[in-house]
């Protein structure tokens, strides 16, 4: 006969720090943060029809997938951030990709309102995940 496995989620440690995680999401800093994550999020993945660049495909699709990536894990980190602070990393380098997506991706550098979109609102993205995330480090400490 074999022992049972022990279920991790019952672990006091990981408790402890879930409800850390949790305290942190209620804060005023990020939920503003996590707000404006998701926001940015929704705005890259419709921008290529709000400033009128669908004729590059490539860096629509760039945006809609980047967008919705970014408006997932707005959601996530608001929803349930002690479960998934762990891919908290994930959003600022998403950010990063929508600010150089101009250049890099296929299809021709689009006009300057594109980019200038792009560059905001992955800057967005990047301070305000970053945001969140020094929050769950001065938490920690």
């Amino acid at each position: 006969m074999s022992a049972p496995t022990p279920n991790i989620d019952q672990h006091p440690d990981v408790a402890t720090m879930r409800r850390r995680y949790d305290q942190i999401a209620d804060t005023r800093m990020a939920q503003s943060a996590d707000g404006l994550v998701f926001l940015s999020g929704l705005y890259v993945a419709m921008s290529a029809w709000v400033i009128g660049f669908t004729d590059h495909a490539s860096m629509t699709a760039s945006n809609l997938f980047a967008g919705l990536a970014v408006a997932v894990l707005g959601i996530g980190f608001a929803a349930v951030y002690g479960h998934t602070h762990g891919i908290a990393w994930v959003a600022p380098l998403i950010g990063v990709w929508v600010i150089v997506s101009p250049w890099v991706v296929d299809g021709g550098t689009p006009e300057n309102a594109a980019i200038v979109s792009n560059v905001i609102a992955g800057a967005i993205i990047v301070l305000c995940s970053m945001a969140m995330m020094s929050a769950a480090r001065k938490m920690r400490a």
